[in-house]
């Protein structure tokens, strides 16, 4: 009778099996898609405040935790990168 081997797998190494599975079955635009999906389900569901409010919140903890210096500085830096791009 053959033994059987234990492997143990980190939470982490699952989760990285299985997206790379899911991106080898379905193409890396899968992510995009289904992205995009949860997305426009939130937008329809919870409406634009939903957003602002996630939004604030994120630019709080980022503010919190690098500095006003790192917020000017990444501004800065998507001034310079839309520089000349047609504004909607």
């Amino acid at each position: 009778m053959k033994e059987q081997i234990e492997h143990s797998m980190t939470v982490a190494d699952a989760g990285r099996r299985g997206g790379e599975s899911t991106k080898q079955r379905h193409g890396p635009d899968y992510y995009q898609r289904i992205g995009h999906l949860g997305g426009s389900t939130t937008a329809r569901r919870h409406g634009a405040e939903h957003f602002r409010r996630v939004g604030r919140m994120g630019g709080a903890a980022n503010l919190a935790r690098h500095g006003r210096e790192h917020l000017a500085r990444i501004g800065r830096r998507g001034g310079k990168s839309t520089k000349g791009q047609e504004q909607p």
